[in-house]
């Protein structure tokens, strides 16, 4: 595997992943700093992971018009302002601004590329679910270990010193990057489906905010939630009569791609969900201090670095199928552990669940995109990104509407029961070998 190449798109993955979990033990020292509460700073985190579920798909497509590198190098400048710009946010308003909006645009542009590139550069199963494991378990640590770094930089420095240490990463990754090379020459005559962006962007807005209402006002967020689904649906209809569609039909005629793509969001739904669920907990309920809350996440961490790190062997050993199985079968014995207070062993099965899984579900969706790279790196990252957002959002709900000890159990049986759902379509994947 080409270090040079791997390495700053391996990167990409981790500050991305880093973003969406680092604040989840800052929790109580914004909500202090900047004279807000627990759930704006919940929204904040958020409408993060919702900006780049519903810029994704778009993301994707535009980098087959303008080229991966250059969508890779514009979303990582624009991820970087956005982190300066949370660092001296005086404001929760201005936080978001640049946490949410600016650092989520910066990533739905450039992840698609991240995977584009290791697709097209690493061209048989081996190889590039070896290239897939380093880049997913970097994002992996990022997600699991954003707790402890981003607790460690709060409580030694301070909060805004972690976005600081964002724009550090981004810059690093910038000038990694002036070598890497882009095989595929960029389409700028390609059509861009401008109306199916917007409506993809505004139907997942709706159904996320629709979760979030669902814990002041469950009239609002009904309401919300189908009024989503009727934009989505109307996305869909779109998609039969646009010139060049954002995403084309074709996809989701694909058992295979669909199977896929759910076992995708529901492994980040869960991640996503039970970090925020641990770490809120233990700051707001146990009253443990940033630092704390991220040494108490560590066990995941580990656990994911470890199967993460052994994806090319479990590859050439085991079919993508019973790998995606055995890891929602780790992560459900992980919840069950942890429903019954054993945190540190239940942490850690859940990091091995989720790092056995993550690659093998990246590789079966990206091996099967056909030419349009971009299109189903934008799909795949979405739907992701999308299970980040609805994780994190089911997880704030819950734990706004039944503050204290019952919170904790309710939310994890719920993260329980969505890993249920990945386990039985993991289980419908065919049982033959899925290669490129």
């Amino acid at each position: 595997m080409r270090a040079r190449t791997v390495v700053p798109l391996a990167l990409a993955q981790f500050v991305c992943s880093f973003a969406g979990s680092n604040m989840n033990v800052m929790i109580n020292d914004i909500s202090t700093d900047l004279g807000t509460t627990v759930h704006g700073v919940q929204v904040t985190i958020t409408l993060f992971l919702l900006v780049m579920a519903a810029l994704m798909i778009p993301g994707g497509k535009l980098t087959d018009r303008y080229g991966r590198k250059r969508c890779l190098l514009v979303g990582l400048a624009v991820y970087g302002v956005g982190a300066v710009v949370s660092a001296i946010a005086p404001g929760i308003g201005v936080l978001a601004f640049g946490n949410s909006i600016l650092e989520g645009v910066g990533t739905a542009l450039l992840i698609p590329p991240v995977y584009v590139l290791a697709t097209v550069l690493f061209h048989d199963l081996t190889s590039r679910a070896r290239a897939f494991g380093a880049i997913m378990a970097m994002g992996g640590i990022g997600a699991a270990a954003g707790p402890l770094i981003g607790g460690l930089i709060t409580s030694v420095l301070s909060w805004r010193a972690a976005f600081a240490f964002q724009a550090l990463v981004v810059l690093l990754i910038i000038l990694l990057t002036r070598r890497l090379r882009d095989p595929l020459p960029a389409n700028p005559d390609q059509p861009f489906d401008t109306r199916g962006a917007a409506l993809s962007a505004a139907g997942l807005t709706l159904v996320i905010v629709a979760i979030l209402a669902a814990g002041t006002n469950w009239t609002v967020a009904i309401g919300l939630f189908v009024a989503g689904c009727a934009v989505l649906l109307l996305f869909f209809l779109s998609l039969r009569t646009a010139r060049e569609p954002l995403v084309s039909l074709a996809l989701f005629r694909d058992r295979v791609i669909n199977l896929g793509l759910l076992t995708q969001h529901v492994q980040w739904l869960v991640l996503m969900g039970i970090s925020f669920v641990v770490a809120a907990y233990l700051q707001v309920v146990r009253g443990h201090n940033a630092v704390e809350t991220g040494l108490f996440l560590t066990p995941a961490t580990i656990g994911l670095l470890i199967t993460s790190l052994s994806a090319q062997r479990f590859a050439r050993n085991r079919s993508q199928r019973s790998l995606i199985i055995a890891g929602f079968a780790f992560t459900l014995a992980g919840i069950g552990l942890l429903l019954c207070s054993s945190a540190v062993m239940g942490l850690f099965l859940i990091g091995i669940g989720v790092g056995t899984m993550l690659t093998p579900s990246v590789n079966i969706v990206q091996s099967r995109g056909g030419p349009n790279k971009g299109e189903i790196s934008g799909v795949s990252r979405s739907v992701s990104n999308l299970g980040s957002a609805t994780g994190t959002a089911i997880a704030g709900t819950i734990l706004a509407t039944h503050p204290g000890e019952a919170s904790y159990t309710t939310a994890l049986t719920t993260l329980a029961a969505a890993c249920l759902i990945g386990l039985a379509a993991a289980l419908l994947l065919p049982r033959t070998s899925i290669s490129t």
